[in-house]
């Protein structure tokens, strides 16, 4: 690409330079730099004449001699030089005479000075002006260019990750890459400006990136930009933190790009999320494997305190919910997104006291989700320790998931307690006849005894007051959508069907079986 004058006065090297002549033409091509300091200056002229050349010199050898530097300024620019660069010195050329100035003007040569009190040096001028011409425009400013400088020095790195990271120190940026449960795989750091898991909670909170493009998430005054990344068959969050707030967001795209091609052209494999596979393994019941990687997850020791399945809740609402509680409680989790569905483990190492605290957050959690989303459907087993526990408390829910809206339908939230008792049901109905047949058995007379249509009738307000309303009358109504009084009567017959007091404390746990049992056959 055409590298101008111009270009190269928007180099570091040429910051406190000034142009004295034909300032119009700065677009003149540089195609190459040298040095004019030679003894014999029409020798000097004759070698560093090349067109498209920019030519640096302190007149050393000529200094006092006005006339000189003229011929030397108009041999030059008849050999079509791009520009002529002066470094003043208190030593030597203080500045440059008028006349030469004059000289340049008329044959179209470009005069630069550079004062001697920056402290630019030759070797820093040329590095820089090489750099702009061998690696293209602006490449001494672009964060793309230079990154992919280092990632692709094969022969100075011996691995992508140090490669990155000398990428990252050198162009003033952080990265992390993490899994999409938000576990980091990945972390160069550059500056600790603000921790990987408040940046996560944050994110977490105000949904504030999407799959098909990298967004600017500012943190704590901290600018981060947030994407998705593939590697291989996987697909990695991407967080680049731009430490000065120097880069475009054009530019952080181009920069994740390029950071992609380097991990392939390095075939570069993110190492094993171990919390990942850790609850994975719980939520599918392998006991044996989540004790495998224990150690690995940095997990051994831990109290799980709570297990849990969300569905038909927002996954990004439910991350946030977390995020806050896990922040206000300190608490720790694990996540795993799978379509509508979020499971999760909480846990922390902390004493008997500080679960109990943690435990009642949870639940306050699990009841704030719920809250204003009719559809919501929550699944939790809380109050436990072990891992053996937390895997327990993933197959409960498993296996109830499917059933349990048939035996509670109005019902958000699902505790272990009445999980526990569907999981029951589920075996009776299906493995354990002879025992189902007894419980059906007590609900028997609702049909022999008066018309089958009353006798549903009366079934339906039965199991409505005793499984959805707590054997509450007036939230029996509500949920029927009758009056309370009807809710009375068609109590009261019941009783006399039954020929025992319903609510009796020997009564309740067989009828309560009962009528699970024929939701879930009605299902």
């Amino acid at each position: 690409m055409k590298i101008t004058v111009n270009d190269c006065l928007n180099l570091k090297a040429f910051k406190d330079s000034s142009v004295l002549s034909c300032k119009k033409k700065l677009n003149r091509r540089v195609k190459t730099i040298s040095v004019l300091d030679e003894p014999d200056a029409d020798k000097g002229v004759e070698r560093n004449g090349i067109k498209d050349q920019m030519v640096i010199t302190h007149f050393w050898l000529v200094k006092d001699d006005v006339d000189k530097q003229i011929s030397i300024v108009r041999g030059l620019a008849h050999k079509e030089i791009s520009a002529l660069v002066i470094y003043l010195n208190e030593n030597g050329v203080r500045s440059v005479d008028p006349k030469i100035i004059d000289a340049a003007e008329a044959e179209g040569l470009i005069i630069i000075t550079i004062n001697n009190a920056a402290n630019i040096t030759y070797a820093m001028l040329i590095e820089q002006v090489s750099d702009k011409i061998l690696y293209g425009y602006n490449f001494s400013d672009n964060i793309v260019n230079n990154t992919i400088y280092h990632l692709l020095n094969f022969e100075k790195h011996k691995s992508f990750p140090n490669a990155l990271k000398e990428a990252a120190i050198y162009n003033g940026y952080q990265i992390v890459l993490m899994t999409e449960e938000f576990n980091p795989i990945l972390t160069v750091e550059t500056r600790q400006m603000v921790t990987v898991e408040d940046a996560v909670q944050v994110v977490r909170k105000e949904n504030s990136f999407h799959t098909n493009k990298f967004t600017k998430v500012p943190i704590n005054g901290i600018v981060s930009y947030w994407g998705y990344l593939d590697i291989g068959d996987q697909k990695y969050i991407l967080v680049i933190v731009d430490n000065d707030d120097r880069y475009s967001a054009v530019e952080m795209e181009k920069l994740a790009d390029a950071i992609g091609i380097a991990i392939g052209m390095w075939k570069y494999t993110p190492k094993r999320d171990s919390k990942a596979e850790f609850i994975k393994s719980a939520i599918r019941g392998d006991l044996s494997f989540c004790h495998t990687l224990l150690d690995e997850a940095a997990l051994k020791g831990m109290k799980f305190t709570s297990v849990f399945m969300t569905r038909y809740l927002d996954s990004d609402e439910v991350l946030a919910s977390l995020a806050e509680y896990s922040k206000e409680y300190e608490f720790e989790m694990l996540t795993s997104v799978e379509g509508e569905k979020v499971f999760g483990m909480i846990f922390d190492s902390g004493d008997r006291e500080k679960a109990v605290h943690i435990k009642n957050a949870c639940l306050d959690m699990y009841d704030k989700l719920k809250s204003g989303r009719k559809n919501a459907r929550l699944f939790h087993v809380t109050g436990i320790e072990t891992v053996e526990a937390a895997v327990d408390g993933f197959r409960l829910i498993n296996k109830t998931r499917k059933y349990i809206e048939a035996v509670f339908p109005y019902k958000r939230v699902f505790s272990k307690y009445e999980m526990s008792m569907v999981c029951d049901c589920v075996y009776l109905n299906s493995d354990a006849p002879a025992l189902k047949k007894l419980y059906l058995d007590l609900l028997e007379p609702f049909e022999r005894e008066i018309s089958p249509s009353k006798g549903k009738l009366l079934l339906d307000t039965l199991g409505t007051f005793i499984l959805d309303a707590g054997m509450n009358s007036n939230k029996t109504a509500k949920f029927m959508e009758i009056h309370n009084n009807t809710v009375q009567y068609r109590l009261k017959k019941a009783n006399e069907i039954l020929g025992a007091e319903m609510t009796a404390n020997r009564i309740i746990p067989g009828l309560t079986m009962a009528l699970a049992i024929k939701r879930l056959e009605e299902m």
